[in-house]
């Protein structure tokens, strides 16, 4: 059972709250619709559930409030408009990514696809499917958890009516099984048709709430539509004629040339128009929502229908446990204050981030693309003969700030933070993923073995392409190759940091690539010409120094090991990159701790 008391959300400027004292429950067992127009406050009321909108009020869930829930995505599944998902993922690498992230068995994946209907689709990309697929896509990833409840925001908008009977009949047997289903609508046919109970809201506060057979029968009026070019004539005429008979019949005229008759049928209707000479092009019978009046003429207004309700839905006995929520009319006095929490990490970080990487086509396209790039490079660099063998193995000229596998790398750290990469498990709504320590620390790892082992194919293919062009008399192994590995690895990890910890900031892959090309460009000139004074001590003697400071006793190779990497770290794009990634470091913590604070 769900139980929504006192939802009010936070006034914007000097509007009136979207949503205001809203208190309604849904039953195990049912589906039931929140109605209402486009304005009407759904879509915050649902948002106010799942404390994602700031505002009051307390929404329980089988008597517990969702912060109180250790995994929320057992407990409730949420469709809150498009399936969040890189379009060129493929249906079944998006559904495993979630199972990473919540904790859920991969196989649950492959029974989803099957259970929504989707066999056969697992490799399609999401960007490829029609409406129909997309939304039944996100139904899977609602129900990753096996919730008990589902909530879901215009589920049917834009189907057609096959896929619409076929939503509707999912949702009855999710019901059915005694899970609770509340789902927002505009149509009033709709939440006839398919709720066992309408709550209606109207400017954010609650209008009815209702069985759905006393909703059809007290709310939707049977109507004629009547298409003809003379309206006006015809709608004199049904007037005088009801007015003799003394019959309750109302009269509206929505356009210039339709007519909605209530309290009539389509064969008075149309012998009167007969009767009159008056041509019909529409004569239909409805059902629906009284439409907005543009001018109207009648003997009496709010003719009761005659149209027999229909047959109140048999609610199947809950088949779970469930725990009683709290009585409504126990409300307290001052009603707790909603507020946004930050999402909670992937279960399994580092399986999440690995699907991630490897569910879309850019990383394998980006990696071919270094290769190719750095293979023609080292070829061309290497026929001239005069460029250093570690520029030529890199397939770095002069002209670039970057090598091609280092501008590759931080491309790959720059897709770890984006809009498709939210954390789906609860709600779309919810932001991008955290900025938890667990999840940050499986990116960095991914982006740095990826980076590692971007930098060991590039070396290969690049020393393979010059000794079968060139010949292997031609490229030596330089003596200081360690110094050379050291130098070119960090490089790499150092540029894919920085397009993840700057991707992390600013929430934009762009961003991340302008870290990245910020180190070359802006940086490494600037402290050039700064470590090139004449004031600037060298590092070189820093083991020895520290040695004699400290008291250490360590070997040789360990001081030459120290050595060599202090002379890394040392150099101007070594200090450029360590103090833009402290900065990019110091810029996530800090913006990851305003934004906790601000809510």
């Amino acid at each position: 059972m769900l139980q929504a008391i006192g939802l009010t959300s936070t006034p914007r400027s000097d509007r009136p709250p979207a949503v205001d004292d809203l208190t309604f429950e849904a039953r195990s067992g049912a589906v039931t619709a929140l109605l209402g127009p486009a304005g009407s406050g759904k879509t915050t009321a649902l948002r106010l559930m799942l404390e994602l909108e700031p505002g009051r009020g307390t929404t329980y869930f089988r008597g517990r409030p969702l912060h109180r829930i250790a995994h929320p995505f057992r407990e409730v599944g949420v469709l809150l408009g498009d399936v969040p998902g890189h379009p060129s993922r493929t249906l079944r690498s998006q559904l495993r990514m979630l199972c990473a992230a919540t904790g859920t068995p991969v196989s649950r994946a492959e029974e989803l696809l099957r259970s929504v209907g989707l066999a056969g689709l697992e490799r399609r990309p999401i960007g490829t499917l029609p409406i129909g697929a997309d939304r039944r896509l996100g139904l899977a990833c609602a129900l990753l958890g096996s919730p008990h409840t589902l909530l879901l925001d215009e589920p049917g908008a834009g189907l057609s009516a096959s896929e619409n009977a076929w939503l509707y009949g999912f949702l009855r047997a999710h019901a059915s099984e005694g899970g609770t289903v509340l789902y927002t609508t505009a149509d009033p046919k709709d939440a006839a048709r398919n709720a066992d109970r309408v709550v209606t809201l109207d400017g954010g506060r609650l209008v009815a709430d209702q069985e759905a057979a006393e909703f059809a029968r007290t709310r939707l009026r049977p109507r004629v539509t009547v298409r003809t070019p003379h309206a006006a004539r015809l709608a004199a005429a049904v007037t005088q004629e009801a007015r003799a008979a003394r019959r309750s019949v109302e009269v509206v005229a929505e356009d210039g040339s339709r007519l909605s008759v209530y309290g009539s049928d389509c064969a008075s209707v149309g012998d009167t128009a007969f009767r009159h000479g008056v041509p019909v092009h529409r004569l239909a019978e409805e059902t629906g929502a009284a439409p907005t009046a543009k001018s109207g003429r009648g003997t009496e207004e709010g003719g009761a229908s005659q149209e027999p309700a229909a047959e109140p839905r048999a609610t199947a006995p809950a088949s779970r446990d469930v725990v009683p929520p709290p009585a409504l009319h126990h409300v307290p006095e001052k009603r707790p204050t909603v507020r946004r929490r930050p999402m909670r990490s992937p279960l399994r970080p580092l399986r999440y981030e690995v699907h991630r990487l490897l569910g879309v086509p850019s990383t394998p396209l980006v990696v071919a693309g270094v290769l190719l790039v750095s293979v023609v490079l080292a070829l061309l660099l290497g026929r001239g003969g005069r460029a250093a063998l570690p520029a030529v193995l890199a397939g770095w000229p002069a002209i670039s700030p970057l090598p091609p596998a280092a501008l590759g790398a931080g491309l790959l750290g720059a897709f770890s933070f984006a809009e498709e990469y939210r954390y789906p498990a609860l709600t779309t709504g919810r932001g991008a993923v955290p900025r938890r320590p667990g999840l940050l620390l499986a990116k960095l790892a991914v982006a740095a073995v990826v980076a590692l082992a971007l930098g060991a194919l590039v070396a290969a293919a690049d020393l393979g392409a010059l000794r079968l062009f060139y010949g292997a008399e031609l490229t030596p192994v330089p003596r200081k190759w360690p110094i050379l590995c050291a130098n070119w690895l960090g490089l790499l990890v150092g540029c894919a940091w920085a397009g993840v910890l700057g991707a992390g900031v600013f929430r934009a892959a762009a961003a991340g690539v302008a870290a990245v090309l910020a180190v070359p460009v802006a940086f490494v000139p600037l402290l050039q010409t700064v470590l090139t004074g004449p004031s600037v001590r060298s590092a070189a003697g820093l083991p020895a120094r520290l040695r004699e400071f400290a008291g250490p006793h360590w070997s040789p190779a360990v001081d030459r090991w120290l050595a060599g990497g202090l002379r890394v770290l040392g150099q101007p794009a070594g200090v450029a990159l360590s103090l833009t990634l402290t900065g990019l470091f110091c810029a996530y913590v800090f913006t990851g701790l305003r934004r906790r604070a601000r809510w």
